[in-house]
């Protein structure tokens, strides 16, 4: 369905929940943790810290994303979503090789690292999105939400007038590359489609993941920061 000027439902959807959202949203994409790389302010002991949370992370990721797949073969009606998915599992593998990389790199030890509580919580909501009842809706929502943040997080790292480290700029173009941003699009597209077509209860349920999603965010980087 589309709106006026062409603009399609749930394109208008996600952008009323950015504008309702707003400060958490910036608070999300604009966190001092982030802002502090940008400027080339960040304490290596919190890059640490974030490198050795978020691998702990990216492997609950993984089943995570395996269960979205599933859902995806069973209830979405355009079948690309599964090429799109598999292509996002098949990137992990990349990503994991790359954290044990950095953390050799920056001699932190990923087999002794203890996640903390913000790391455990958002890994617990992780699960919480993969049983069966989730809707498919649901799910792609808070993916797109997931990597969406990050990408508009790190590419601000990577725009005229940053001062980010040199050591630390591979760290941004993984996720605030053209690319990645392409592809979270794509992401997004499939939960605006989605959207069009759900009841306005799955509607509301997934505006609330996309806030959960926001939270979330925002206790990890804290935690980076040492907060």
């Amino acid at each position: 369905m589309e709106g006026r000027g062409g603009e399609r439902e749930g394109a208008r959807m996600i952008d009323t929940w950015i504008n309702t959202h707003r400060q958490m949203y910036d608070r999300a994409t604009r966190h001092p943790f982030v802002l502090s790389v940008r400027d080339g302010s960040v304490d290596s002991s919190s890059f640490k810290r974030w490198l050795g949370q978020d691998y702990i992370f990216v492997r609950q990721f993984v089943p995570f994303l395996a269960s979205l797949l599933l859902k995806a073969c069973r209830e979405s009606e355009d079948q690309s979503d599964v090429e799109v998915l598999l292509g996002g599992i098949a990137s992990l593998h990349d990503e994991l090789s790359w954290f044990k990389k950095e953390a050799s790199k920056w001699d932190v030890m990923l087999n002794a690292i203890t996640p903390q509580k913000a790391n455990q919580d958002y890994c617990r909501f992780l699960e919480s999105l993969m049983l069966p009842e989730v809707d498919y809706t649901v799910a792609i929502t808070a993916f797109w939400a997931i990597e969406s943040v990050y990408q508009k997080s790190f590419s601000s790292c990577l725009e005229a007038g940053s001062n980010t480290p040199a050591e630390l700029l591979e760290t941004c173009q993984r996720w605030g590359n053209d690319g990645f941003g392409q592809y979270c699009c794509v992401l997004r597209g499939i939960a605006e489609r989605r959207l069009e077509t759900v009841s306005k209860d799955v509607v509301m349920m997934a505006e609330g993941v996309f806030v959960r999603v926001l939270e979330s965010e925002i206790r990890f980087w804290d935690m980076s920061y040492g907060e």
